[in-house]
């Protein structure tokens, strides 16, 4: 096991901490009234009643590319990958002292899995450091640096390259879910990973994370409004003006844009619990089945835009969708408890999938993306501690392309 140490701690003041998800839905359970829209860290929504953020309008037609042999562009999760990145914490400031044992060994159980397939870099308090060494495999390097939380998908870089085969990343100005989590130390983990990667920083002028973008890498990008636009984030900025930048740092040639809901969770509904590309031309989007659930028409609502949707080709979307489990296992059932597929990671080989105990359930999610993607492993992992706190696998994960 290699551990290297980054950096030098530092001083943060703490601000009051939210639960990650106010709101969050197991449908027929009746524990939760709302489904998903996580990749945050430990916080939930915003005060005041949670709207549907307005349905999205027509995009503006999009932008040539200035120099298609250096315009960066952000690759399909799905192909090969150099590493995947991780994040190794649980400070009881946000996760309890009771749950820090539960989520360290749920983080080491999806870092092991996935580096069965491909290197894992993950970075870890150094206070942290030896509880990584001991339930982290040798495949896994650790980095020590100091971090807030392990939501890596949204405080880490996004990976970009260009038709030269040239790397970067992208920057985009992390700031605690709209100033909603104290993130001094993970306001620096985007600028740390380029550096360790050995490539450019590239800020962006939006504000936003990982978590609320997903892209087809051929150029089409599926959104929420509810994220990117969301004043807590980019006060003042337009649609147009949010996609000409978004079109300009990830290559991208049309977005989709999905309402999403504000104020629900500390993300404000992130993209990657709703709709996900798992290859070109196919989405696999969540459902709500309980009636109940705020994310009941806001998921109806999304399979609606995403059924008549083209993609940058003009080829009409795949869209699959999968339900959500019926009951999960009680030993960390919770009104914060991220239950849903559509959070996955993807890699060329494998992908990384959540299991609840609902066998039903849990069975079905696995088939449809098998029949997807029939030469992958389908390795699904108990991660219930995580979802506990209002996230899934592709939270906790930031790939770097080759």
């Amino acid at each position: 096991m290699r551990v290297y140490r980054i950096g030098n701690p530092f001083v943060v003041t703490l601000i009051s901490m939210k639960t990650r998800r106010t709101l969050l839905g197991l449908g027929g359970l009746g524990l939760i009234n709302g489904l998903v829209s996580a990749c945050g860290g430990g916080g939930g929504g915003s005060g005041g009643l949670p709207t549907p953020f307005p349905m999205p309008m027509p995009s503006p037609a999009p932008a040539p590319s200035p120099s298609p042999e250096t315009a960066w562009r952000m690759p399909d999760e799905g192909g090969a990958h150099r590493a995947v990145w991780m994040a190794f914490a649980a400070r009881e400031s946000i996760w309890t002292a009771e749950m820090r044992q539960p989520v360290h060994q749920a983080l080491a159980r999806i870092a092991n899995a996935i580096s069965v397939y491909e290197p894992v870099k993950m970075l870890v308090n150094p206070a942290d450091a030896a509880t990584a060494r001991q339930l982290c495999g040798s495949n896994v390097q650790l980095i020590e640096h100091p971090i807030d939380d392990l939501w890596m998908r949204d405080t880490g870089c996004v990976f970009v390259r260009n038709a030269r085969g040239e790397r970067a990343a992208v920057s985009f100005n992390f700031n605690g879910w709209g100033n909603q989590q104290a993130h001094a130390r993970d306001a620096t983990v985007a600028a740390r990973m380029a550096e360790l990667a050995g490539v450019p920083l590239l800020r962006s002028t939006l504000v936003l994370e990982g978590g609320g973008i997903e892209v087809d890498g051929q150029g089409t990008a599926i959104i929420t409004e509810s994220c990117v636009l969301n004043k807590n984030r980019n006060p003042g900025v337009s649609k147009a003006e949010a996609e000409k930048e978004l079109k300009r740092v990830l290559g991208l040639e049309k977005i989709i844009w999905l309402p999403g809901i504000a104020g629900r969770d500390i993300t404000d509904g992130h993209t990657d619990f709703y709709a996900r590309f798992i290859k070109p031309g196919v989405v696999v989007a969540a459902l709500e089945t309980n009636p109940e659930s705020f994310d009941h028409a806001v998921t109806r609502r999304h399979l609606e835009l995403l059924n008549v949707a083209t993609d940058a080709s003009g080829r009409a979307l795949q869209v699959i969708t999968l339900q959500t489990p019926g009951q999960v296992r009680p030993a960390f059932a919770r009104k914060d408890f991220a239950a849903g597929y559509v959070n996955f990671l993807l890699t060329d080989k494998a992908v990384f999938l959540p299991e609840f105990g609902d066998a039903v359930a849990d069975q079905a999610a696995r088939t449809a993306l098998a029949a997807q993607l029939p030469s992958h492993q389908i390795v699904q992992l108990d991660i219930d501690a995580i979802a506990a706190g209002g996230g899934g696998i592709h939270c906790t994960t930031q790939q770097e392309p080759v």
